[in-house]
């Protein structure tokens, strides 16, 4: 059969603009070093320059221009913005050296940076992130500087031969921070030298609080220091000392750096306090503050916690089958093209190609698809996936920081460094709001016994509770940590979101544009409906196109083949197989010869096509829906019920956007087979789900024909089609929904339909596990080919708006509250220091953990038996 046949599938020949190329390791390296890794035509490398001096457009054309000119040199990415120069080339033909002198030729000199990334997990806020940086940024040999206090994690590019990986340990530990090899746990915060210092100094604040109230006869003046000395203020003193360490050691960093944080404010109150005589707030605010950056830190460790689950998904170590022997060997150590064997219950270490054995395999790690999906011989598996139950040999097709789930998890790494717009207002916000509170506080000290007529103790008191309250640290992190929770909650769940930018775009979107084929419906030909004709039935009409098309390769023939062989229809024995050009395919079946093709076949062979009996009480495929419809359409002549094939059945059939095949023999007609590109079994759930969910309008693009389009847009409830669209033309589509609703969402295979998720608000690409291009061109990336976390994604992008927003005016309003209360002696030390600062924060993050909660609706149960049986 010949390809003239035809089939219903979108001509959208249009390509990715975006290329792909070997991304930064999170682990250390050089930025002029070669990442080798292995293309179609063999290994490629990619070289990363820093020419800093390559700072507009001009620069970097005349850099590429100069670059190109090299034998072997395959692709340039000058970047100006960031003075890099990204270079694919073949490690064969050239070398670093050769393109750095290329770079030189041009007048542009190349700087020999790496790139470092530090553990720092005590920096677990914007505040605490702003001192890291700026003591960094001093530091001679550092061209750049980017703190991610939600990960809890230092990216430094600096130069190594003016300054070494301990230099910059020193240099964030001149700010006050620890650098660690690895993040602590969550329970060994309550085992730090923090957290003994914050417990001693609460038993010695009890001990004063004893003294003071509860036995004041005992509380004895031990001697005068312009005031009584008692063993109440003794106590007190001990519980500041102890508890306020850390908040006077960091102040110190703070004014060092000169940074008007928290710790700065804190530790002036403390000091302070005690000062002026008032050892009871400065126990008191000591020891609440520590409770406080304790829990804080706590929350915050919750939140990174669901990253790090992400990277312990794949195992560390692998076992590889090296001349005939098994050997246990790190990940890191496998080789492109080494077979690893993968047992019931283990994960599959790296991406693969399964050569030997059969399992079913748990990839909702990768795609959050539930069902356990069959892997066979000649099947891809990805790293971090489970076999289920069977023996496997995988053949590997990538390195282990070159996976899906490496590349999956760098990605959410990359995400949480852009500002959302709420994090972008916040920070404008506390720009202003943290000055003018502490002016406040002067305020209110110096004049508060004036105005008020209070004593200067009191007058203090107050004014060092508005410095409490002027620290905007529940407010700034309430958007970073609902963007990290949102993020991760949604890669777990087999979406993976580009940047918080995108989650909160996502949340605002109004319509929603689906691309049809590989979206809507699945790309792939299926069988829809089988008619037999003058006695045969369905499965001999199965039996009979089974064995005719057996041979070709058509799709539609791979269609009809499968489809039989879920059926159950037996194979036929066939010789003297043939193609006709633009027709069909014929073949000898028990010497008889079978035909199998388009009606216009049928036509040239003398069949009366508008007169083609059939049974009217069998035969029929679909149950009652086709076999009504094709009763309908029953007529009576002298020799029994006959169809109208020509002018009734085919053309009502290739309305609903099928391909119409005959089968006979050369003497009569046995039955018709239609065929479709098959909708998604969620689809229509997932778009319903949408609605349900505020989305204004549902519109499926597609580049076939009205009828077809139509059918399936009826069939999945879309609101409206467009169909008959070039790739341009998409976009102009997409530009036309933008101008109605402002915020719009495409949703496509990510290849064919780049240019439109280019231009629409959030661009979503489909079934993006393992597909490079897919992974790089869109915002949001669908993991697995399961339409309903669509309508997840959107849920959690307007929960999570909300969440934001709710965190962001909840800070405010708590903190305006006690401000206010404040000077007027209505909002006391311990109110600020437990409410605004230690609740708000455990508030904000607890409120933003919830979107971990946040789950895909349950597929359909005919959509899980379909992929299960796929």
């Amino acid at each position: 059969m010949t390809d003239s046949r035809p089939d219903n599938t979108d001509d959208c020949g249009c390509c990715s603009a975006h290329d792909d190329h070997a991304s930064d390791s999170p682990r250390r390296h050089d930025a002029s070093s070669s990442t080798t890794r292995e293309s179609g035509d063999g290994d490629e490398a990619t070289l990363r320059l820093s020419v800093p001096e390559m700072d507009c457009p001009s620069c970097a054309g005349k850099v590429e221009r100069s670059v190109e000119t090299l034998d072997g040199v395959d692709r340039i990415d000058p970047q100006p913005t960031t003075g890099t120069l990204l270079v694919d080339y073949d490690p064969e033909r050239t070398t670093p050296e050769a393109v750095s002198e290329r770079v030189e030729a041009a007048g542009y000199t190349v700087e020999t940076t790496a790139r470092e990334t530090l553990s720092v997990p005590e920096m677990d806020c914007p505040s605490c992130a702003g001192k890291v940086e700026n003591a960094l940024k001093s530091t001679p040999g550092i061209v750049a500087v980017e703190t991610q206090p939600t990960t809890g994690r230092v990216e430094v590019t600096y130069d190594p031969d003016r300054v070494s990986r301990g230099g910059l340990v020193a240099a964030v530990e001149s700010a006050g921070y620890s650098v660690e090899e690895t993040t602590d746990s969550t329970d060994s915060i309550w085992r730090t030298s923090r957290a003994l210092k914050t417990w001693a100094g609460a038993v010695l604040l009890l001990g004063g609080v004893l003294f003071e109230w509860v036995l004041p006869g005992l509380d004895s003046t031990l001697f005068t220091l312009g005031y009584d000395v008692t063993v109440a203020w003794l106590f007190f003193l001990g519980a500041a000392a102890v508890a306020g360490q850390e908040i006077v050691r960091n102040g110190y960093y703070s004014a060092k750096n000169r940074s008007l944080d928290i710790d700065f404010l804190m530790g002036t109150g403390v000091v302070g306090a005690i000062l002026v005589g008032l050892p009871f707030e400065a126990a008191t605010l000591a020891v609440l503050f520590s409770v406080a950056e304790l829990l804080e830190r706590y929350s915050m460790d919750r939140a990174r916690n669901s990253l790090e689950t992400l990277m312990e998904l794949s195992p560390d170590t692998a076992t590889v089958l090296r001349d005939g022997e098994e050997t246990t060997a790190p990940v890191e150590d496998v080789a492109v093209g080494e077979t690893v064997v993968v047992r019931p219950g283990e994960k599959v270490p790296l991406d693969g190609t399964v050569t030997d054995g059969q399992s079913a395999v748990d990839e909702s790690p990768i795609t959050g698809e539930s069902v356990p999906v069959d892997k066979a011989p000649g099947d891809e598996v990805f790293a971090g996936s489970i076999a289920a139950e069977g023996y496997l040999e995988v053949e590997t097709t990538a390195t282990a920081d070159e996976s899906t789930l490496s590349r999956v998890i760098e990605m959410v790494e990359d995400a949480q460094r852009g500002q959302t717009e709420s994090e972008q207002f916040v920070d404008r916000f506390a720009n202003y709001y943290t000055p003018v509170v502490v002016a406040a506080a002067v305020v209110t000290t110096v004049a508060s016994p004036f105005v008020l007529g209070v004593g200067w103790s009191e007058a203090f008191t107050r004014g060092l509770t508005l410095l409490v309250i002027a620290c905007p640290c529940a407010f700034v992190i309430s958007t970073p940590v609902s963007v990290v929770s949102g993020i991760t909650s949604a890669a777990r769940n087999g979406v993976l979101i580009k940047g918080g930018q995108h989650l909160e775009s996502m949340g605002r979107v109004r319509a929603v544009a689906f691309d049809k084929t590989g979206t809507l419906t699945t790309g792939e030909l299926g069988v829809t409906d089988v008619i037999a004709l003058n006695g045969n039935d369905e499965t001999e009409v199965l039996r009979c196109a089974r064995a005719v098309e057996q041979r070709s390769e058509h799709p539609i023939a791979t269609a009809i083949v499968d489809h039989a062989e879920r059926e159950g229809v037996a194979d036929r024995d066939v010789d003297n197989f043939e193609s006709i050009t633009g027709k069909g395919v014929k073949a000898n079946l028990d010497g008889r010869t079978h035909y199998a093709g388009k009606p216009g076949l049928f036509g040239d062979l003398g069949f009366d096509l508008e007169h083609a009996h059939v049974e009217t009480d069998g035969g029929i495929a679909d149950g009652g829906v086709v076999a009504e419809e094709v009763a309908t359409e029953t007529k009576d002549c002298t020799h029994g019920a006959y169809l109208d094939l020509v002018n009734e059945t085919i053309p009502r059939l290739q309305a609903e956007g099928k391909t119409v095949i005959v089968v006979g023999t050369e003497d009569e007609l046995e039955g018709v087979v239609a065929i479709a590109d098959t909708v998604r079994p969620e689809a229509k759930r997932a778009v319903a789900r949408l609605h349900e969910l505020g989305v204004e309008r549902v519109v499926m693009l597609t580049g076939d024909n009205e009828h077809t389009a139509r059918v399936i847009g009826e069939q999945v409830g879309v609101d409206d089609v467009r169909a008959d669209l070039l790739p341009e033309q998409k976009v102009d589509a997409v530009d036309a929904l933008r101008e109605e609703y402002e915020h719009v969402a495409m949703v496509g295979d990510g290849v064919n339909d780049a240019p439109a998720l280019a231009t629409a608000t959030v661009g979503i690409a489909m079934g993006a596990a393992g597909t490079d291009t897919a992974l790089e061109t869109a915002d949001v990336a669908l993991m697995g080919d399961d339409l309903s976390r669509m309508p997840y994604l959107y849920d959690l992008s307007t929960r999570a708006g909300r969440v934001i927003r709710q965190n962001i005016w909840s800070s405010l309003a708590v903190k305006a509250i006690l401000a206010v209360g404040a000077p007027l002696g209505i909002v006391q030390v311990i109110h600020a220091v437990v409410i605004g600062d230690m609740g708000m924060s455990l508030g904000v993050t607890g409120n933003a953990l919830r979107l971990a909660n946040v789950q895909p609706e349950d597929s359909a149960p005919e959509a899980v038996a379909a992929r299960s049986a796929d």
